[in-house]
């Protein structure tokens, strides 16, 4: 079976001016993911075994917490901590392994270790993200091999910031073949650097006129250059 293609949501937002499409679909599927978080969901059995096994990364804790479910969220971390607890204890009960040698020992780190490792490292919310957000990036692909109007959004769009660049270079390398994969590349790569050459004018314009020779002198494109900047380069929206 075919995987599923978004085709609307993308057609969407290269549709609206934004420093970065892909960062806007990935705010839409956060928002969203925030908000079936702490919904009704949160009180399902098997949506809760996820959670506590799963827990959240810090940058969406920070934004479940300005949720107004503050019950939801106490909810979750209280069941989630249960889980930890009793998981960590039966870990560190095990002990850590001692290996000797000729003049000395080693302590080897027992379970405890790696679990919390992948504790650090899984959040249920930018899991829910994940998936649906590479089909968005292999749609992107799709759309501009199939449909000569998007090739020409996708080119007169405002380029993209760097991380979703990268993943979209990627994807083009397994999902395009012959002069189909060298004109994406080609366009991407001319998307890309234009545009951020043209945040980096604003954002150079931006630091002149802090300098009190250029008091005076119009502020052009620049006023919103360092949250366009900071887009283009970590992917993060500055409100």
């Amino acid at each position: 079976m075919k995987e599923k293609l978004y085709t609307i949501p993308v057609s969407d937002a290269f549709e609206s001016p934004c420093e970065c499409p892909l960062c806007k679909m990935r705010q839409t599927l956060e928002n969203d993911a925030i908000e079936y978080t702490l919904g009704p969901s949160y009180m399902e059995d098997d949506i809760r075994a996820v959670t506590d096994e799963m827990g959240f990364c810090s940058r969406h804790i920070n934004q479940l917490y300005k949720n107004q479910n503050r019950l939801g969220l106490a909810l979750m971390l209280k069941s989630h901590m249960d889980k930890t607890i009793k998981d960590i204890t039966a870990l560190s009960n095990e002990g850590a392994s001692v290996k000797g040698g000729l003049f000395k020992k080693t302590i080897t780190a027992n379970g405890v270790g790696d679990y919390i490792d992948k504790l650090n490292h899984t959040c249920f919310v930018c899991d829910r993200i994940e998936n649906t957000f590479l089909r968005y990036i292999a749609t992107v692909v799709h759309m501009y091999k199939t449909e000569s109007d998007f090739r020409t959004r996708f080119k007169q769009s405002l380029g993209i910031c760097t991380t979703h660049y990268g993943m979209l270079y990627t994807e083009a390398l397994t999902a395009l073949s012959g002069d189909m994969a060298s004109s994406f590349l080609n366009d991407l790569n001319d998307l890309y650097i234009k545009n951020m050459e043209r945040v980096r004018d604003d954002l150079d314009w931006f630091i002149t006129k802090f300098d009190y020779r250029f008091a005076n002198e119009p502020w052009k494109n620049s006023k919103d250059a360092l949250p366009r900047a900071i887009l283009k380069t970590t992917g993060e929206f500055i409100e």
